[in-house]
């Protein structure tokens, strides 16, 4: 498989302009973050491994990313999961389903600490371990990649007041973005906080000074819950800019996002650069949820 340099698009939202690095496009089976962080795993050798270990959730984006690695490596993969729903079990959908159709051992583990479980029972020499959300330093060859497709973009339209934005969920695509960029990069905790957003920051990197710049969302939520603002800006964004994006993360970017373009005046707005990152498979299931509790159309863009 190729790598090729996703396309940059802009887009009117809200009377604002933005740029949108179509990551989301890399790809039909290995797109968005996930093929950033899992590329080092794709273009590499692994002769002496006979397994892929991984966990996280059963709708996570990584699950089905992984199960398309596992697949063209010809390697069987482990995923241990804490709880899968009897509803998603009679019903399999999004990440879930096309996971299994990759042949994957999706395993339900009910411990606290899943990582702490594999570390402790499962690894071997022949065991490759990708920790949830693939926050691994070997991400870093990847994500050095789509720094650089930026960094030539920028020279080749002469474009210096940009600050770059994603929204983050181990924060490992945003941390190795800044390390590699000569601007701002920008972020905000969909998963669990600030605080546990810098903690994945310094599991990866110990200078401080190479960290993004969190921002901090105006109302707490909570990662999974259905909140009719986020069903309301995913609309809004695809009737506005024909552009599908992830309802867990980009409905809470976008909103963090404006929140904190307020603070400048209209003359003085700097430029953003957004970058999608994939994770669409998992909306199939998320707009069912939707659906169920607030009556919304399942009708998206093909």
């Amino acid at each position: 498989m190729n790598y090729i340099n996703s396309p940059i698009d802009k887009i009117k939202f809200k009377k604002l302009e933005f740029f949108i690095k179509r990551d989301d496009l890399l790809h039909k089976d290995f797109s968005g973050n996930k093929a950033r962080k899992f590329y080092y795993f794709l273009v590499n050798d692994f002769p002496n491994i006979k397994k892929i270990i991984s966990y996280g959730s059963a709708q996570a984006n990584s699950l089905y990313s992984l199960s398309f690695l596992a697949k063209q490596k010809g390697l069987p993969l482990d995923f241990y999961v804490k709880h899968i729903s009897s509803y998603l079990k009679e019903n399999p959908n999004g990440n879930y389903k096309k996971a299994l159709e990759n042949g994957v051992n999706i395993i339900e583990k009910d411990v606290e600490d899943l990582d702490k479980y594999i570390k402790e029972n499962l690894l071997a020499d022949d065991i490759l371990y990708i920790e949830e959300g693939g926050r691994v330093k070997e991400a870093e060859y990847g994500i050095k990649i789509l720094a650089n497709e930026i960094k030539s973009w920028l020279e080749n339209n002469n474009l210096k007041d940009v600050k770059v934005f994603l929204p983050s969920g181990t924060g490992t695509t945003a941390l190795f973005l800044q390390k590699h960029l000569p601007i701002e990069v920008l972020t905000v905790s969909c998963v669990g906080g600030s605080s546990y957003l810098k903690k994945q920051f310094f599991s990866l990197e110990e200078d401080e000074k190479i960290h993004p710049t969190i921002l901090e969302p105006e109302k707490k939520y909570h990662f999974g819950k259905l909140y009719k603002d986020f069903i309301d800006i995913y609309y809004e964004l695809l009737d506005e800019t024909e552009i599908e994006f992830d309802l867990l993360y980009d409905s809470l970017g976008f909103k963090t996002l404006f929140e904190y373009l307020a603070n400048y005046s209209s003359n003085n707005l700097p430029t953003i650069l957004y970058i999608h990152q994939g994770g669409l498979l998992g909306n199939e299931s998320m707009l069912l949820r939707y659906n169920r509790k607030f009556k919304y159309s399942l009708d998206i863009i093909n």
